[in-house]
């Protein structure tokens, strides 16, 4: 720290945990509950888009969407809807990662159902937009072990992805490191890197939602169990992992951010 620069004072702190304290009090209001969970179903729909559309699109369009591409998108969108809506829920997207908040103590178990519900309505709703608009099966847009492996082999991938993806967010957004909205960056690049070396396995799902969507659309359930088993598993060990790391959860600054109501402003001015 240089010279010139200045701890903040406690007019700035008492700032920082009114505004952290306000927005958790604004979670629990029973009334804004329909206003977040739109959001989520409404961030769920447009993650799924991209995640299956780039493999119905492919279908539609042979040859015009590569895999990189088809990895990297949903990293992006995530990255987007974080920014542009995080402030509302939270911007789970995904059941694995609403449980493993609750587990972790950061969201109250109440709101769990709801938050599920509502993640894979959107995600349906998405494989149904690109079925009816591209008129191609949304098989094309789910996740299946790769031919010559098992679905053991792509369940143990997607559990060691999520666990990953469960660790990098509950990270960025605890008192003991928290980053704020950057957050969303390394939310969003650990999905596109995830996906750049390992969706040739499993597909690299990481989301029971994103996979149950074209799943349902299909009427295809076949290897479901391994995109809702492993990313699961894989939330609640990251929940143990984030225990030994850093203690117990349920901080003001946690709360928060899984509440939907951590933004800029919520870190003192220095």
């Amino acid at each position: 720290m240089s010279a010139r620069q200045e701890l903040p004072d406690s007019g700035s702190i008492a700032h920082y945990e009114r505004d952290v304290h306000e927005g958790i009090e604004n979670f629990k209001d029973p009334r804004q509950e329909g206003r977040r969970l739109f959001s989520e179903l409404l961030g769920t729909f447009f993650l799924v888009l991209v995640a299956a559309g780039a493999g119905m699109m492919n279908a539609a369009f042979p040859d015009t969407i590569g895999r990189s591409a088809a990895v990297v998108a949903p990293g992006l969108m995530v990255m987007a809807i974080i920014l542009f809506m995080g402030h509302v829920s939270g911007a789970h997207l995904n059941p694995a990662v609403t449980i493993g908040f609750a587990l972790r103590g950061d969201f109250p178990w109440r709101r769990v159902p709801g938050y599920i519900v509502v993640q894979l309505v959107g995600a349906t709703l998405a494989a149904l937009f690109l079925h009816a608009v591209l008129n191609v099966s949304s098989f094309h847009g789910s996740n299946y072990p790769a031919s010559g492996h098992s679905g053991a082999a792509a369940m143990w991938m997607e559990l060691i992805l999520t666990l990953g993806l469960m660790s990098v967010i509950l990270g960025t957004a605890s008192g003991a490191q928290n980053v704020g909205i950057l957050g969303a960056f390394g939310v969003g690049g650990y999905i596109a890197l995830a996906g750049l070396w390992a969706s040739p396995l499993s597909g690299a799902s990481m989301n029971p939602a994103r996979t149950f969507g074209p799943d349902l659309v299909a009427t295809n359930f076949t290897d479901f169990w391994v995109y809702a088993v492993g990313p699961i598993v894989g939330a609640v060990l990251a929940v143990a992992i984030a225990q030994v790391l850093r203690g117990r959860g349920g901080d003001a600054v946690a709360l928060a951010a899984a509440a939907g109501t951590l933004d800029d402003r919520s870190s003192p001015s220095v």
